[in-house]
């Protein structure tokens, strides 16, 4: 791993609803993160009320250790599938905007160890890159295998 990481950090949202349990939701983001990054991660929850008065927790965490975003991202790279990593070849310009890369991860399948894109009550990303000139970035995509 280049000493000189692409990422200046990475932003992680997602909602956990009164319904879920929250360890497990928990349980589901650190699957998408590198082994050992726990103790240089920390979840930050604020409780919100949905629309119908029901409880929901919203979990964010900001990773800017630079070894841990690099190692996220990498992760990230090799676990997609190449049917996502086309997916997302096809449309990264609707990813991309000034210097980040959003991402919505399917939340069920993290908290079972996979890694997929996902659109319904998904883990938000937003990889943000040093440069944000988009053809360095998607080269940067390409380079570490997160596109074809």
């Amino acid at each position: 791993m280049s000493s000189k990481t692409p990422i200046a950090y990475i932003d992680i949202r997602l909602s956990a609803h009164a319904t879920e349990d929250l360890d497990k939701v928990l349980e589901a983001i650190r699957n998408i993160l590198p082994e050992r990054s726990e103790a240089k991660i920390t979840f930050e929850k604020t409780q919100l009320t949905g629309h119908y008065g029901n409880e929901i927790t919203l979990i964010e965490t900001k990773i800017q250790d630079k070894c841990v975003a690099q190692e996220t991202f990498e992760k990230l790279s090799r676990g997609l599938s190449i049917l996502d990593k086309e997916f997302l070849s096809s449309r990264l310009s609707e990813h991309l905007e000034k210097g980040n890369l959003y991402l919505r991860l399917d939340k069920q399948a993290a908290f079972l160890k996979e890694i997929k894109l996902g659109q319904v009550d998904p883990i938000h990303l937003r990889i943000h890159f040093k440069n944000s000139n988009q053809t360095e970035i998607t080269t940067l995509c390409r380079k570490f295998g997160l596109i074809s």
